[in-house]
């Protein structure tokens, strides 16, 4: 852990107003501690603050957000900061603030709501619901004026009309049950022409310029690449793979990346990934350093490398807890040189300041990261953006790779400790399980790729961090942890990652604990979040109290949805176990999304990647004996994205699929295709022989 200040993100606000204090002084997420001093009322989402409405007959107000959210810190100094705001707020309602980080499922329902309601979401969310918490009215971000006009009206048809503000709560609270039902199993068979199909329509959206989606704003969302690069891979289809290599390498030069200090941020606001929301997430930064793994398998572009050793120093320096856990997000916000706070004021630079810090590079500097119209952002303000080769760089400057590159790490250097020096963007401190999942994950994908001991052992320290920390005696997960306490109780979200970076854990150890621990979460999960007619997972576990409906999370978005990832757990536990169980609830999942799937292929890249399980050969391979470390790492360096791997020099192994396969001397290794094997192979050579041939 080597961050110089761990400053919360709820320190330093401006404007803080310390005479007011409401109920969130006494919570530990940053972003309600952020909201601690308004003169708003807010209260936490619990029982008290629900029965509190029912008592007192109030609408209830609840607002939605996270800590690195640019537009929630506007609306907060706008309205949430202001007195009038408040006494109107305060009159009418009980006033509940949500941190969507900590609880999703809060988030998802009232979500659901806006975009029904709107056509539209994001963050700040702010929704208005009955006293029962069924909503009827909402929005997002509000300018003061607006806002206030909008508490008025409902506050007096409340008063006024509250049979008609009911009736619609009802209807409103029924289509978000009918967003969550299950369709039927289709009768279809699995296919590749599905999967063809699917690709051809949604290759109609591609920017095949900059890569990502034709639109802006552009998220980078790993899950579909992760899905095209499979999918490139097995069909041979050089189009696929030349538009996700472009989309990767745009995102490496685009001012969406810290060029400085690594990193990515949430999204591009444009179409060239040039300007970001600058707050950095733990989420992405962890599926992206996989993406990037996967990417460099497949093509060895030394560009990819780069961003993976990179990324991975900026999450050490700035994300990683002493424990080897993992933080969640630095804010897109900073204090500026004139005291106030701005978004991205910690990663902009002006030709001035450049020039004073590297006046004899500063040519070169500026002509390679495009210092000039194409970088301008506003108020004179530059984001670092690349549009050229390193070959077309050094032909115009008439110098060699190694001059460029040591010219470029010495700017770098240079800039990075002087950035040090500004005011930092505010960490928000909390952990985070599933994300903490996804970014070991990366770690375990990054060692496969590159081969470095550091991080793999970073990755097992991880996987240990949420076993001690996290996961309880009786095999369930907390969702946060934060300041040695753990607290909420974990989502399906949590368990599928987890049980998938503890897959991938064993990939990278060969330790069964990790096979065995994945294997006890999902049993938990099938145990409380499973329903056994509809064949698919709830998000919320049995335990947990019921907001408007019990949803079921199925869309692949930023983060793959809960239950894509857990159906890959499933189908691969199956293989390693031996076990039907699995393998039926797997199949039957795929079963009952397949036509969402295929009529909506955008939205389900993460499903797509497990259809083709069912539809294009998967294999098992086994490593027995005695070399089985060195035949792990070797194979681990392939992009294979169509297999399981197994490795053990033991007979006493509790994988199925070891039986009668260790043998008394030597190494053997078994390319095996629904527990069928063929005669196994001495060499590497001679496995990736056998697996090409499937």
């Amino acid at each position: 852990h080597t961050r110089t200040e761990k400053l919360p993100i709820c320190q330093g606000w401006i404007g803080l107003n310390k005479q007011h204090q409401n109920a969130l002084i006494k919570e530990s997420s940053p972003y309600l501690l952020q909201h601690a001093h308004n003169p708003v009322n807010w209260f936490p989402w619990k029982e008290a603050s629900l029965a509190l409405a029912q008592k007192e007959n109030k609408l209830i107000l609840i607002s939605v957000g996270y800590a690195a959210c640019h537009w929630c810190h506007v609306m907060e100094k706008e309205s949430f900061e202001d007195e009038e705001v408040a006494s109107i707020m305060n009159a009418h309602f009980v006033n509940i603030k949500v941190d969507r980080e900590e609880r999703p499922d809060i988030d998802q329902i009232y979500m659901d709501a806006v975009q029904l309601m709107t056509g539209a979401g994001g963050w700040p969310m702010n929704v208005i619901a009955l006293p029962d918490g069924k909503p009827f009215w909402g929005g997002t971000y509000f300018r003061k004026n607006d806002w206030i006009s909008y508490l008025k009206q409902i506050a007096r048809l409340y008063e006024e009309s509250p049979d008609k503000i009911e009736e619609y709560a009802n209807n409103l609270s029924n289509g978000i049950s009918k967003l969550h039902e299950i369709a039927e199993e289709t009768s279809q068979p699995f296919t590749q022409t599905h999967l063809e199909k699917a690709v051809a329509e949604w290759s109609t959206y591609f920017d095949l310029k900059y890569g990502g989606p034709t639109r802006a704003p552009k998220f980078m969302m790993p899950v579909n690449f992760e899905f095209f690069l499979r999918y490139a891979h097995t069909f041979n289809d050089n189009s696929i793979l030349e538009y996700t290599d472009t989309t990767l390498t745009k995102m490496a030069y685009g001012g969406v990346y810290d060029a400085v200090g690594g990193g990515f941020s949430r999204y591009s606001v444009d179409a060239a990934w040039h300007v970001p929301h600058f707050e950095k997430m733990l989420y992405d930064n962890g599926q992206l350093v996989s993406l990037y793994a996967n990417a460099y398998k497949f093509t060895k572009n030394n560009l990819f490398e780069r961003v993976i050793r990179e990324t991975l120093q900026f999450v050490e320096k700035e994300l990683m807890t002493r424990e080897f856990g993992f933080y969640s997000s630095l804010d897109a916000d900073s204090i500026n040189k004139n005291g106030e706070l701005e978004e991205g004021a910690f990663y902009v630079w002006t030709p001035g300041e450049l020039q004073e810090l590297i006046p004899e590079d500063y040519t070169l500097f500026s002509d390679y990261y495009n210092v000039n119209e194409f970088g301008h952002w506003e108020h004179g303000n530059y984001v670092l953006i690349r549009d050229k080769t390193e070959e077309e760089i050094t032909q115009k400057h008439k110098i060699s790779i190694e001059e460029l590159n040591d010219t470029l790490l010495r700017c770098k250097s240079i800039l990075a400790k002087h950035r040090e020096k500004r005011p930092k963007p505010r960490l928000d401190d909390k952990v985070i399980t599933s994300w903490n999942a996804l970014m070991l994950k990366g770690y375990a994908d990054a060692y496969k790729a590159l081969g470095e001991e550091s991080y793999r052992q970073i990755a097992i320290n991880s996987g240990n961090f949420i076993k001690e920390q996290l996961i309880t005696s009786k095999n369930s997960l907390f969702r946060i942890y934060k300041n040695g306490k753990q607290s909420i109780n974990a989502y399906l979200e949590d368990y599928a990652l987890c049980a998938d970076a503890f897959i991938a854990l064993y990939e990278i150890s060969a330790d069964e604990s990790w096979i065995l621990a994945a294997s006890k979460l999902t049993d938990y999960a099938i145990a409380h979040f499973y329903d056994a007619k509809n064949e698919m997972f709830y998000f919320t576990s049995d335990e947990d109290a019921l907001i408007v409906t019990r949803a079921v999370e199925k869309n692949d978005n930023v983060i793959p949805s809960s239950n894509s990832v857990m159906q890959k757990v499933l189908f691969k536990l199956a293989r390693f176990l031996g076990n039907s169980k699995y393998q039926d609830i797997a199949e039957a999942m795929m079963k009952r999304m397949l036509n969402q799937v295929l009529e909506y292929p955008y939205s389900h890249a993460n499903w797509l990647s497990n259809y083709m399980n069912f539809t294009n050969p998967f294999a098992e391979v086994v490593i027995a004996g005695s070399a089985y470390k060195e035949v792990l790492q070797t194979l681990n360096k392939q992009y294979i994205p169509n297999i399981i791997i197994a490795a053990n020099n033991t007979s006493d192994s509790k994988l199925a699929l070891f039986e009668k396969r260790i043998p008394d001397e030597g190494t053997l290794i078994y390319v095996c295709e629904n527990y069928t094997c063929k005669l196994p192979v001495k060499t590497v050579k001679e496995a990736l022989d056998e697996l090409h041939t499937l």
